[in-house]
Formats: structure tokens, C-alpha cells, sequence
């Protein structure tokens, strides 16, 4: 597994405006880029977050990349396959 970037936010169940806020907030400290990882079902909320930011909150920010892949977790009936997201913001000012 790779390494995670220094300004990431990880996506759970949270409700979506403190992610977003964390994002805003990660910029705002002056991240050249941020990454908005998730995984199974949090990866709606962490597609809205991006959105959510990139629209109402951030100027001069665009997507960069959005990675998409499996991994296998280990559960109490065995091992079984999620689906996972991380996309990338830039600032491009």
C-alpha cells in the first residue's frame, strides 16, 4: 500500500461539511494540494465533498486526479474485496 500524502482527509460517516471543512481548512493553511481518500459506502460522501468544496467554498482549485481501486480486507467471515477513492485537489493559483 502506498504511502498516504501529508494533507489527506479521510472520508468515514461523518456529516459531509466537516469534511469539506477540513479540505477548506487544509488549503487555507496554504496545502498546495489536498487528497479526499475513501472507501465502501463513504465514497458518495467523499465525491460530495469534493464537489461541495471545489463549487461553493474554494477559487482557483480544480480536481487533479481521481484514483480508483480494491482492497482486500481481512473480516470475521474471511477476506472480502472494497472499493476505494482518493481524489486529488490542486491549487492553481
Amino acid at each position: 500500500m502506498q504511502q498516504p500524502r501529508e494533507n489527506t482527509v479521510f472520508v468515514g460517516n461523518k456529516p459531509v461539511m466537516n469534511y469539506v471543512l477540513a479540505v477548506v481548512t487544509q488549503f487555507n493553511n496554504g496545502a498546495p494540494e489536498v487528497a479526499i481518500k475513501a472507501r465502501g459506502k463513504a465514497i458518495s460522501r467523499a465525491v460530495d465533498t469534493a464537489e461541495i468544496a471545489l463549487n461553493r467554498f474554494l477559487e482557483g482549485v480544480t480536481k487533479k486526479e481521481i484514483l480508483t481501486s480494491t482492497e482486500i480486507i481481512d473480516t470475521d467471515t474471511g477476506k472480502t474485496n472494497v472499493s476505494s477513492i482518493e481524489i486529488i485537489l490542486a491549487n492553481n493559483k
